[in-house]
């Protein structure tokens, strides 16, 4: 089929997934799903008749990390993909492993330290038509829909590197270049032939890490306004970006990191 490297699932783990649920549907309007996991609390974001993001609880785990979004990308062979990541001078958290009914998944690091997921989707439990949705790129990715995520971006202490790392991973390969100043280059990156996410020096990110953006409708002004009536921080925007869309950079309640973005102010 050909998914390798597209993203295909964003996660939220966090200690009380029913307080982030009530949060991320005022804004995304998404209608949250009990996930059915009899092992784990984990509920579904659904927008539209597609499913888009996990909700994980984090709230039984000792230790936890701070509450975090995670990015999965698809791997057409995941124990192979997963291989690949160490032999590169990655990490793995967890798995290979099976979720039944989903399919095959690992947790992973890249050598700078950020974080992320592969998934190898199980094709016996999905439809013709499911599978005709996926290969049109009608998922929990699809920069033409509100609600859905729209681009991925990653913070690194070394681009360069990171960039190596995952070009290795994933068929991805280089777009625009932006000069940010003292941040260095913002570098575009491509994914069968459109443009899916961004690599940039580490700024004011405490460490590596990847910062999903997912799409909104209209004024983006209007939904930061929603998210700091709903309890969340604005750190960044709506400020104009090249496209032109506009971005604005948050937290939810518990402190998890998101983006937003729109093609109206």
């Amino acid at each position: 089929m050909g998914y390798q490297g597209t993203p295909c699932w964003y996660e939220l783990g966090t200690e009380d997934i029913r307080a982030a649920g009530q949060f991320y549907r005022k804004i995304f309007g998404w209608q949250m799903i009990d996930g059915g996991m009899e092992e784990m609390d984990y509920h579904l974001g659904k927008s539209g008749e597609e499913m888009v993001a996990g909700f994980m609880s984090t709230a039984d785990q000792e230790d936890p990390p701070p509450p975090n979004w995670l990015i999965y990308f698809a791997a057409d062979d995941c124990d192979k993909t997963a291989a690949d990541i160490k032999a590169a001078g990655g990490q793995i958290y967890r798995g290979p492993d099976d979720i039944p009914g989903t399919g095959r998944y690992a947790i992973a690091a890249d050598p700078q330290g950020a974080v992320f997921g592969i998934l190898q989707a199980d094709m016996s439990e999905m439809s013709v038509d499911d599978i005709a949705k996926v290969d049109a790129g009608d998922g929990a990715f699809n920069q033409n829909k509100a609600g859905h995520g729209n681009w991925n971006e990653l913070m690194t202490t070394d681009p360069i590197a990171a960039f190596d790392f995952y070009a290795g991973l994933f068929p991805w390969s280089k777009s625009q270049a932006m000069d940010m100043g003292d941040m260095g280059k913002y570098q575009l990156f491509s994914h069968k032939g459109a443009d899916i996410g961004a690599f940039q020096g580490l700024g004011n990110a405490p460490v590596p890490a990847w910062l999903p953006y997912f799409g909104v409708d209209g004024s983006v002004g209007a939904v930061v306004q929603t998210i700091q009536e709903a309890g969340g921080l604005v750190h960044h925007g709506p400020s104009e970006v090249p496209g032109p869309a506009y971005i604005a950079i948050a937290q939810d309640p518990q402190g998890a990191w998101f983006a937003i973005v729109g093609p109206d102010k």
